[in-house]
């Protein structure tokens, strides 16, 4: 089995869908007979835009708060740059905050993975 990664992206609430939707048709999120298998979870954004950004929401020096969707999926490592291209691609702020790490999708009795 291929080894797997987890994408954990911080998106507007507004444009979560839209992120999902990328991210799962670029092959995150697929478990064994599902596909666009995600969790999400609410809260808050915080930032303040630096001089020289192009902030999508708030103003240049002034620190904002957004309601944010944090969204969470794995994926075959070999797709990690198509399904984060995807999600930035959907995604509708300057420089999105994501990170991806290393997933162990074993079953503990050593029977195999279930993606």
């Amino acid at each position: 089995m291929e080894p797997m990664d987890c994408l954990v992206i911080y998106v507007p609430t507004e444009a979560a869908q839209a992120v999902r939707q990328a991210m799962g048709d670029a092959g995150a999120g697929r478990l064994g007979n599902y596909s666009h298998c995600s969790f999400s979870v609410e809260g808050t954004g915080r930032f303040t835009p630096l001089p020289g950004s192009n902030p999508a929401t708030g103003a240049v020096g002034s620190p904002e708060e957004v309601p944010e969707t944090r969204i969470e999926a794995i994926y075959p490592r070999s797709r990690r740059n198509a399904v984060v291209r995807a999600a930035l691609s959907a995604h509708p702020y300057e420089t999105p905050a994501f990170m991806t790490f290393p997933v162990d999708v074993g079953l503990p009795d050593g029977t195999g993975p279930v993606a």
